[in-house]
C-alpha cells in the first residue's frame, strides 16, 4: 500500500419504504412485522438457521414447547433461558421510524470516478426529459387528430 495515496471519502444515504404488516402467501408475517411470543413460558432454544432467521422455542409451564420461526432480518430480543409472556415482542420492531435509511460511505480511488459518474446521471436525465418531450409531442399529434 502506498501511504501518500489520498483517498477521499463520501457519505451516502439510502432509504426505502419499508412496507407494513405485510403476510406471506403462506400466512406467515414477513420480516417486516414484529415477532410476538405464542404462548407463555421460557425460551429454552434458539437456533439459527443455515439460510438466515431463527427458530425459537418457548416452553409453556404444561411442559408443551412451540416452535416459532423468525424470518432472516430481524433481530432477536430474547435468549434461551428467558422467560416470556404471550405476546411479548421476540424480535426487534424493523418499523420504527417508518421509513427505513442507512449510512454508509465510498471511498473514492480517483476523482474521474465521480466526474464520469455525474456525466451518466446527467446523460440519464436528459434521456428521461427527452423522451417526457417526445411523450406530449406525440400526445398533442394524437389529440389533434382527434378533432377531424
Amino acid at each position: 500500500t502506498d501511504s501518500t495515496m489520498a483517498f477521499i471519502k463520501y457519505p451516502i444515504y439510502v432509504g426505502a419504504n419499508r412496507g407494513r404488516g405485510q403476510v406471506n402467501p403462506t400466512g406467515d408475517k414477513t420480516n417486516n412485522n414484529v415477532i410476538l411470543a405464542s404462548s407463555s413460558g421460557q425460551v429454552t432454544n434458539v437456533e439459527t438457521l443455515e439460510k438466515g432467521g431463527f427458530n425459537i422455542t418457548i416452553q409453556d409451564t404444561s411442559g408443551n414447547a412451540q416452535t416459532q420461526a423468525v424470518p432472516k432480518g430481524l433481530e432477536v430480543l430474547v435468549k434461551a433461558g428467558v422467560v416470556v409472556k404471550a405476546d411479548q415482542p421476540l424480535t426487534n420492531n424493523p418499523n420504527v421510524g417508518g421509513f427505513g435509511q442507512t449510512e454508509t460511505e465510498i471511498v473514492l480511488q480517483s476523482p474521474a470516478r465521480i466526474y464520469g459518474y455525474m456525466v451518466l446521471c446527467f446523460f440519464i436525465i436528459l434521456t428521461q426529459i427527452t423522451l417526457i418531450l417526445k411523450k406530449k409531442q406525440f400526445e398533442k399529434v394524437q389529440a389533434a387528430e382527434m378533432n377531424f
